[in-house]
């Protein structure tokens, strides 16, 4: 019985305090839930959109040897947010070689001029998978780390890749070690930095490297598969200016503009005298003379060859007028039908017919 009275007056005054403080704590809860959040608007008024505070930047190639070619775009709030930044891509997308689409280049900015952002060429590298395909089992690969320095004073680091059809013995690969070696230390001494950079994007080093390998062993295919700039040099100010190329641009830009709108008042002349619009013409006219002499080949070539097939086809139709086919055998005949493409079915009358037709 007193158990029972104890756990009773326990209950009772448990009730009472939670009913005695509970509301005090949640109303003080509420204002400063209130505080924060009056002062987290008062934040949000105060500060600015950062986008809108941001710029484009064009992305420029190296005036050596690439003539600040334009090479992309990047945005950010200052030039100081731009200097420093490295823009990659591949060499497919850089000169449209669709055979270079595994080789990687590298471009850092190191100077905003406007905006124009002005980048310095800082190494290039294959894909992981495109050298893992060229190594396989029984070959041989002979790869080396080289340092070597130009004629104007640019520190670069070259990691050359040789693999070889057989696997070849250890003095074997010292050997086409060594020459390589040789061959890049003396082509760096020779040349400026912008040289090298064309010759190793296009190939002439690495094939260099083959004539050189080659007759120590049989290769199977030689790259650079790294290159890597470790100091920079004595930048050389020859050369165009931002300002000839923006003229250039806007040269070309304007030139194209006027193409444009010629093609489309000739189309709509066309349309106007109820004559059927020529949207092809139109585009000819935009695309490059270039590319219109290419086409232009290519129809005379055609016309050629109908001119040829036409020719060849009345020699042939003459010379089944002066054959005799009553002579010849069912096979012959069927040969003659199937190199004319007709049926080759039914008796030696019915073939003859067909080859007569």
């Amino acid at each position: 019985m007193f158990h029972s009275n104890s756990l009773f007056e326990i209950g009772e005054v448990s009730r009472q305090l939670a009913s005695g403080v509970a509301p005090a704590r949640l109303t003080e809860l509420i204002s400063m839930a209130k505080k924060v959040s009056a002062k987290a608007r008062a934040v949000a008024r105060k500060q600015r959109d950062k986008w809108k505070l941001k710029r484009w930047y064009t992305i420029r190639a190296p005036r050596h040897p690439w003539d600040f070619k334009n090479i992309g775009e990047t945005i950010g709030e200052s030039d100081e947010h731009i200097i420093g930044r490295v823009y990659e891509m591949t060499l497919q997308e850089f000169n449209g070689d669709f055979t270079k689409m595994h080789v990687i280049i590298r471009f850092r900015v190191h100077e905003c001029v406007g905006q124009d952002a002005l980048t310095t060429f800082i190494g290039h590298h294959h894909q992981t998978d495109h050298t893992r395909r060229q190594i396989r089992r029984y070959r041989g690969k002979v790869d080396d780390v080289v340092d070597v320095v130009t004629t104007d004073g640019y520190l670069v680091r070259l990691k050359p890749l040789i693999v070889t059809q057989k696997r070849v013995q250890t003095s074997v690969k010292q050997v086409m070690r060594s020459k390589t070696r040789e061959l890049l230390l003396g082509f760096a001494a020779k040349n400026t930095y912008s040289k090298m950079q064309e010759s190793i994007l296009g190939g002439d080093l690495e094939e260099e490297i083959r004539k050189v390998v080659k007759p120590v062993y049989p290769i199977k295919s030689v790259s650079i598969r790294k290159s890597q700039l470790l100091q920079e040099g004595v930048i050389n100010e020859k050369g165009p200016t931002l300002d000839d190329i923006h003229a250039e641009e806007a040269k070309a830009a304007s030139e194209l503009k006027a193409k444009k709108a010629a093609a489309l008042a000739a189309a709509m002349e066309d349309e106007s005298s109820d004559e059927t619009p020529s949207i092809l013409d139109a585009a000819e006219a935009m695309e490059p003379d270039s590319e219109k002499v290419e086409a232009q080949v290519g129809e005379d070539e055609n016309e050629v060859v109908e001119d040829n097939t036409e020719v060849e086809s009345n020699e042939v139709v003459a010379q089944s007028e002066d054959i005799d086919y009553s002579s010849m055998t069912v096979a012959e005949l069927k040969e003659l039908l199937k190199a004319a493409g007709k049926p080759v079915s039914g008796k030696k009358a019915d073939l003859i017919t067909r080859l007569q037709e």
